[in-house]
C-alpha cells in the first residue's frame, strides 16, 4: 500500500478533526492502493470540473502572488517559494475561505457524526 502525503500531512495537523479532501480526476488520485488515515474521507469530484473544484483557485491565487516573473535554478527553488505561499494561506484562514467558502459549499452541512 502507498501513502498519501498530503493525507498523512494533513491527518496529523488536524487528528482531532474529520477531514473531506476533494480530490479532481487526476491519475494519481486514482489508486486502489492508497493508504488514507481514518480522519479523512474523500470525495472525487466528476471529470473536467473546474468548477467544483475551489482548490482550482487557491492554485491560481499561489501562482499569481509566488510565482509571478520568476525564474528557478533548480525545483528546490521552487519547492522553497510553494511552501511560503501555503504557510500564508496557512496563517490566513480568511484569506483562504475567500477563494474556496463558496456558496453551495458554505450551505452544505457537512458536521461529522
Amino acid at each position: 500500500m502507498n501513502e498519501f502525503p498530503d493525507c498523512i500531512g494533513v491527518s496529523r495537523s488536524h487528528a482531532l478533526e474529520y477531514i473531506i479532501m476533494v480530490l479532481d480526476g487526476a491519475s494519481s488520485h486514482k489508486s486502489q492502493d492508497l493508504m488514507i488515515p481514518e480522519n479523512i474521507g474523500l470525495l472525487r469530484l466528476p471529470g473536467y470540473s473546474p468548477e467544483l473544484n475551489p482548490q482550482e483557485h487557491v492554485w491560481d491565487e499561489l501562482r499569481e502572488k509566488e510565482f509571478p516573473n520568476r525564474v528557478y535554478d533548480s525545483l528546490d527553488g521552487v519547492k522553497v517559494q510553494l511552501e511560503k505561499g501555503l504557510q500564508r494561506f496557512s496563517s490566513d484562514a480568511s484569506a483562504l475561505r475567500s477563494l474556496t467558502a463558496w456558496p453551495w459549499i458554505v450551505s452544505l452541512n457537512l458536521n461529522a457524526c
